[in-house]
């Protein structure tokens, strides 16, 4: 575990939390430390609508305690039953998110033993709000990670390690369950560039023209995602079908490889073409005479169909999915070529990603 910025920023949080619960002589300032842990995140539109929402959650859990408290008195089983009653609430609210912050009121406020019980309450809440607020404060405060230039290089560094799995699966040189062990890792990483394309969606510009430009952006980056899938998904085909695959007569095999390797190419050259270190001209593989046309792969596999039919060789069935995965692989590149092409058009001077030397 590396030390990153959400950790740094809420060791912070919780400091400032503490130091401006003691400046305003406020009883227990751990209440608002604690406060402050649950509201860190990790962009500042996230801190913007967990603040709102843990306010209310707050005001809901000093509530509830007051009237517990009033009622049952401060018995724990009264504390109990007061966390229950706010779990509900709060479930039906849709605050779940911020149950924890609650709870952690309504323990504040119901554990005081004292005549000036209003006074202590509303102290114990104000400490609470202070931890909510600062934590706020310090997301503000703190430079926002540079989400784009996260989300791209999670994107590259994750295909770059798609890419060299499936060349070495479609020469039958991977090892079954490092294969497979490698796939689980990088359905894991896709999932973490899914939550980054998330918090840079998330990001508002301000102006017409950055909410315009960022919107166009986004569709690039959904695709470059989208299209991150598909090459996995080639390689769990790949994978799966290893045995039938091994067994394909060996002119059928080459062409499978041959194709591979040129979308794979393609591929990378889109990577460097977006981020401007590629000249746009130079992808010309759809051009080449070398290159096979989708047209004639369907050819050259309806004619294997009318062989196997004879020599029964390997599982046409298995095949036909690896194919359409492969095809439908090529499909998304050109759709991701042309959206580049188009966004590098209008906005190509506003580039601000590079490949970083080390993954995110």
């Amino acid at each position: 575990m590396k030390l990153g910025a959400r950790v740094f920023k809420t060791g912070v949080a919780i400091v400032f939390s503490l130091f401006i619960a003691d400046l305003l002589q406020l009883p227990s300032p751990v209440f608002a430390g604690i406060a402050a842990i649950f509201a860190i995140q990790p962009s500042i539109y996230r801190s913007y609508l967990t603040v709102i929402e843990q306010v209310q959650s707050n005001i809901i859990g000093a509530a509830i305690a007051v009237v517990f408290a009033l009622m049952f008195g401060n018995h724990f089983i009264a504390v109990g039953f007061a966390a229950i009653v706010a779990i509900m609430l709060m479930l039906k609210l849709k605050l779940e998110k911020t149950i924890s912050l609650a709870l952690v009121t309504v323990i504040a406020i119901m554990e005081i033993q004292s005549d000036n019980f209003f006074t202590y309450a509303l102290i114990r809440f104000s400490t609470v709000l202070v931890g909510v607020i600062s934590a706020f404060i310090v997301n503000l405060i703190f430079i926002p990670p540079k989400f784009e230039s996260k989300l791209f290089n999670a994107i590259h560094y994750t295909q770059d390690e798609i890419i060299r799995w499936i060349r070495i699966a479609v020469r039958s040189a991977s090892e079954h369950n490092s294969t497979k062990q490698a796939i689980n890792q990088l359905k894991d990483r896709l999932a973490r560039v899914d939550q980054l394309y998330s918090f840079f969606k998330e990001e508002r510009g301000y102006s017409k023209k950055a909410i315009y430009t960022k919107g166009r952006k986004l569709v690039v980056y959904r695709e470059l995602i989208s299209t991150s899938y598909k090459s996995l998904d080639v390689l769990k085909k790949l994978h799966l079908h290893e045995n039938e695959v091994s067994e394909l007569p060996e002119h059928f095999r080459m062409m499978i490889k041959e194709r591979l390797d040129a979308l794979l190419a393609y591929h990378e050259q889109l990577h460097l073409k977006f981020i401007g270190k590629l000249k746009p001209e130079h992808i010309e593989w759809k051009s080449s005479e070398a290159f096979i046309q989708r047209q004639e792969v369907m050819d050259i596999f309806v004619q294997q169909i009318a062989l196997t039919r004879i020599e029964e060789e390997f599982s046409t069935y298995h095949l036909l999915h690896l194919l359409s995965s492969i095809l439908k692989y090529e499909e998304q590149l050109e759709h991701m070529d042309t959206l580049i092409t188009s966004y590098l058009n209008y906005h190509g001077e506003e580039l601000t990603v590079e490949i970083e030397e080390t993954p995110y």
